[in-house]
């Protein structure tokens, strides 16, 4: 795939750096909402955009909204404090900071399984693709991170964090929470490459686009669908930032 327009804005992105500061405080409390709202909704929680916003600013509670789907936007804004975290210490992907992403998306909705690889078999509904066996669930976990540090040089950032978040969903390593937990750990690659966080819009052309993409590469190991649609992501998300710094 070519990424020479990605490449071009993120050239042109690199050349405003230092960003100024009120535009990257901005820019990470729009993108806060957005992305915390957007990957909730794709898993099915009903806070519209404005209300994930004011749970998160101004820690309301939206009346008749489950106490789980509060917590979901409270959870992955605590998330990306962590991820944001790696990144600015420059810590290296691992088993470790995986588990700590999913404790913090599942904490106090499932806490007996946050953080924990899966041990029971699952089956994704709507989908022809069968996770392994939860007896290889670490074993799989290892090689994807070795995997990772094998491919980091070689790849470009933007097809290796859709292509880990491919590998992830393939294994579907937790009981719950596989869907938030893979878009936060590919927009870490982005982020560790100086890229802006690239934002899976929940809006139900591109959800579908999403998982339909997810499954051709599931069942017929072809990747380029799915690798398109982060590319556009990305596309966007360098626009955006472009346009809010300069």
């Amino acid at each position: 795939m070519n990424f020479q327009i990605i490449d071009e804005l993120k050239k042109e992105l690199d050349q405003l750096r230092p960003l100024p500061s009120a535009a990257v405080k901005n820019l990470d409390e729009v993108y806060r909402v957005e992305w915390t709202y957007n990957s909730n909704a794709i898993e099915g929680n009903t806070l519209s955009l404005l209300e994930t916003k004011l749970v998160l600013e101004e820690g309301l509670t939206i009346g008749g909204k489950k106490l789980r789907e509060h917590f979901e936007v409270i959870n992955h804004s605590e998330a990306i404090s962590y991820v944001q975290d790696l990144v600015r210490r420059d810590v290296e992907l691992s088993e470790f900071a995986i588990k700590s992403i999913h404790q913090l998306v599942l904490k106090n909705i499932d806490d007996d399984n946050a953080g924990r690889y899966r041990t029971i078999n699952v089956m994704i509904s709507g989908s022809q693709h069968t996770p392994p066996h939860f007896t290889v669930v670490s074993e799989r976990m290892e090689q994807l991170v070795k995997w990772y540090h094998d491919r980091k040089d070689e790849l470009h950032p933007v097809e290796l964090a859709a292509a880990f978040h491919f590998r992830f969903v393939y294994i579907h390593p937790f009981t719950d929470g596989n869907g938030r937990t893979a878009r936060l750990l590919m927009n870490l690659i982005l982020m560790k490459y100086g890229y802006p966080p690239a934002i899976v819009k929940a809006a139900s052309d591109t959800r579908l686009k999403y998982y339909e993409a997810l499954e051709t590469a599931s069942i017929h190991d072809d990747l380029s669908s799915f690798l398109q649609l982060i590319a556009e992501c990305v596309e966007e998300s360098l626009h955006k930032y472009i346009a809010s710094v300069k």
